[in-house]
């Protein structure tokens, strides 16, 4: 896996990207709104989501529980941190708690995976976000971009997107962070403080 295809183009969603389109997915009917929201929140996997069931979405603990769909075996499970405007936003939309209070457990999304890969590129098409990185795979490496560079320990970060091997997640080190450009910029800086320029 790298963070760069052959013609050295980023296949990450950057924060000023992943702010775009955050406010654009305001634009988008409820239920499309969850879902692009939990893949940009989750880093999880595009299927992940879609087989995300009512009784995974933990409200006061704020967090997703996703079946980890790459695993040889069944039943592997991870729990994921999230905003808890995301839970909230599940309950609402998705009536969470109440299908708890019911005994019901059902899929939150019911759809395709070919649709909401639809639902998803053409989103980040509306926020203008163009290249490698303008797919949901785009927002999974995003996330776990965003996670290193706010000094989320690996160990930790090898656990939400559920990668069996440390070294997988090591990749997203590789890309340049917000400390990594401040100290570029205090390198280039001229005595006294002012950039270079």
């Amino acid at each position: 896996m790298e963070l760069y295809d052959a013609g050295g183009r980023r296949k990450y969603v950057s924060r000023p990207e992943r702010e775009r389109l955050i406010q654009h997915v305001e634009k988008l009917d409820r239920t499309q709104r969850t879902l692009v929201m939990t893949l940009i929140y989750s880093g999880c996997r595009l299927s992940e989501a879609l087989n995300l069931r009512t009784k995974h979405v933990e409200i006061d603990e704020r967090r997703l529980i996703f079946q980890s769909l790459k695993k040889r075996r069944k039943g592997v499970y991870r729990a994921v941190p999230v905003p808890k405007e995301l839970v909230y936003a599940l309950d609402l939309v998705h009536g969470v708690r109440e299908a708890e209070r019911r005994g019901r457990d059902e899929n939150l999304w019911s759809m395709h995976r070919a649709t909401a890969w639809r639902i998803v590129s053409g989103a980040m098409a509306e926020a203008k976000i163009e290249g490698p990185q303008a797919s949901p795979k785009g927002l999974r490496h995003g996330f776990a971009v965003h996670a290193v560079s706010s000094s989320v320990p690996l160990n930790l970060v090898q656990k939400w997107l559920g990668h069996v091997q440390l070294s997988t997640t090591a990749i997203y080190a590789d890309a340049m962070g917000d400390e990594e450009k401040a100290i570029a910029e205090k390198m280039w800086a001229e005595p006294g403080g002012e950039g270079a320029g």
